[in-house]
């Protein structure tokens, strides 16, 4: 199953933990040095369809601040899905660097014998 970049961080966001919504925003903030900031209706939205589909689940709740967080974590079949998820990019990239490697070959200027 192909999932969008935005899944794909969302789960590799929960892979080590059980995370709330803000806590989500804020790794996948790190994790992708900024590149990225999910918005609160966006999140929630996929925490939403992720549920539904089975690949998280909520963990359990807490009150932070007079705010109740709710934790998600990840299933197994989350787990599954972003491992999957992991080798087709990873096979792409290797894909990717090998032509680069075989273009810069290709361009590489002949120098010929010396002496």
């Amino acid at each position: 199953m192909d999932i969008s970049e935005q899944t794909f961080l969302i789960l590799s966001a929960l892979a080590d933990q059980p995370r709330h919504g803000y806590a989500v925003v804020t790794e996948v903030d790190e994790m992708t040095g900024g590149r990225i900031r999910l918005r609160a209706g966006t999140l929630y939205g996929a925490l939403d369809r992720l549920v539904t589909k089975g690949l998280i689940a909520p963990d359990h709740d807490e009150v932070e601040k007079g705010r109740l967080r709710r934790f998600y974590r990840l299933t197994e079949a989350g787990a599954e899905a972003l491992r999957a998820e992991s080798r087709r990019m990873a096979s792409a990239v290797r894909l990717a660097e090998e032509r680069l490697n075989k273009r810069a070959a290709r361009n590489a200027p002949n120098l010929g014998t010396i002496g």
